[in-house]
């Protein structure tokens, strides 16, 4: 729920997760975007790898960083 402070708690972006984040799934898509377009799921201790190894399945680069710590580039060939 979002309230005057912001969100009450940062959730993990796998579907039917309720889990706290603790990780930033930075990744872009790119057939589409430049390197310096950075999408972000959240993932909590469980479905960072999930996630993580969705998006570079297909061949999506993707970055692993911990919660709040922003990446300004997704390059090609990356997934970490």
């Amino acid at each position: 729920m979002i309230g005057a402070q912001g969100p009450a708690s940062i959730t993990c972006s796998r579907a039917g997760c309720t889990e706290t984040a603790e990780w930033n799934v930075n990744w872009r898509n790119p057939r589409i975007h430049p390197a310096d377009r950075v999408k972000v799921w959240l993932a909590c201790g469980e479905h960072v790898g999930y996630l993580r190894d969705y998006l570079a399945s297909r061949d999506f680069p993707v970055v692993v960083t911990p919660l709040g710590e922003s990446v300004a580039r997704v390059p090609d060939g990356v997934t970490s």
